[in-house]
């Protein structure tokens, strides 16, 4: 049986600034460019993820649960899930290993959407449809996109930080806000970013925020977003009040720098991926809030579409989206998000089982997170 959420998603937020960069209308396409040889009765799966040292959910979730929607939605299914943790040499590499040894469909969430469009044209080459996976390949020929509304990821951090900057900017006595973005390589990197700067530009023009520094993270490095907020606060005089960080991997990291100079807690922090770190750290006060993204949904998306795939039936009724790149529009399956901080981590990531309690509470002080329905209690 399909894998499921054990609540209906609720609270998405819908940027209607995507449109220009996500049509949402269903899209009628049955296969991709591909489509002439065709996979049809393809049993072998190559499943190629970008690096685990950014985000823990790439091995943690990604990898465990693509492997078990696959297999449930295509039952006899070989697998197989390699990580180039962080090399685009080593992603391709493994993707031509796979075409050797005859998978006839990948799954590639690339490290570089740019290098990873080789893995596209060598996979056309064999006949194999290239399913891009959470992140763009940037190639018109790509089949299919599974992803999220990342536009709007960023647009909920830009909506949380709209909505709650003013009490950190009287607390510490300056509206400076520092961006630290993801890797320049990563197409959702820019989306992230566009998204949140559509909610806080308006802001910074008119004077209420000040942008005091930005600037991309080279493969989502942790320690290298560390080194970066350092830097931020050093030239800045430690003046800051609002901490825009795209991930809670690097939202870990410029805790980090914000403790050394004893502000952590006193400065707004976003993140992405709903990880146990970053919830961890919104309970303990550090991190304002996270974005999740049900991976399980994207999961089960891909794995719809590789069933297709395989057994030649119609996508229509799985894509409900297209994206456009370079002219072209991409068949795609996007999914919503949801912002969680310390309000409704109980109703979000615990009532799905995205997250459990006991790992949640895991290394946490004993005590009431939160109030009202909302609050978690660690023993």
């Amino acid at each position: 049986m399909p894998l499921s959420l054990k609540r209906p998603l609720s609270g998405a937020f819908i940027s209607f600034g995507l449109i220009a960069m996500l049509a949402l209308a269903a899209c009628g396409s049955t296969s991709g460019s591909t489509s002439a040889a065709g996979p049809k009765g393809c049993m072998k799966i190559g499943v190629l993820l970008p690096e685990s040292a950014s985000s823990a959910r790439w091995e943690s979730k990604d990898h465990p649960l693509l492997e078990q929607a696959i297999k449930t939605a295509l039952p006899g299914a070989q697998v197989t899930v390699t990580n180039a943790n962080g090399d685009d040499t080593t992603q391709l590499n493994q993707a031509q290993a796979d075409l050797t040894a005859g998978d006839c469909i990948l799954v590639v969430a690339p490290h570089s959407s740019s290098a990873a469009a080789q893995i596209v044209q060598q996979a056309h080459q064999s006949h194999v449809p290239v399913i891009a996976y959470d992140r763009l390949i940037n190639d018109t020929s790509l089949d299919y996109y599974v992803s999220f509304d990342n536009v709007s990821v960023g647009v909920n951090q830009g909506n949380y930080i709209s909505a709650h900057y003013q009490q950190y900017v009287q607390a510490n006595g300056n509206n400076n806000i520092y961006f630290i973005d993801g890797a320049q390589t990563d197409n959702n990197a820019l989306l992230f970013k566009q998204g949140v700067h559509q909610v806080l530009d308006p802001l910074i023009q008119a004077g209420s925020l000040k942008s005091a520094y930005e600037t991309f993270t080279p493969n989502w490095d942790n320690p290298a977003a560390q080194n970066e907020m350092e830097q931020a606060l050093t030239a800045n005089g430690n003046k800051i009040a609002i901490a825009y960080v795209a991930n809670d991997g690097m939202a870990g990291t410029v805790i980090q720098a914000l403790t050394a100079q004893h502000l952590n807690g006193k400065v707004l922090v976003t993140g992405q991926d709903a990880t146990v770190a970053g919830v961890q750290q919104i309970l303990l006060g550090n991190q304002s809030m996270t974005v999740y993204k049900p991976i399980i949904k994207e999961a089960q998306g891909t794995a719809d579409l590789v069933a297709a795939l395989s057994k030649g039936t119609s996508t229509s009724s799985i894509v409900n989206g297209q994206t456009a790149y370079s002219g072209t529009n991409i068949p795609s399956v996007l999914e919503q998000v949801e912002s969680v901080d310390i309000s409704n981590v109980a109703s979000t990531v615990i009532a799905d089982g995205f997250i459990t309690h006991a790992d949640l509470c895991n290394g946490i002080p004993a005590g009431t997170y939160g109030s009202g329905a909302g609050a978690i209690t660690c023993p």
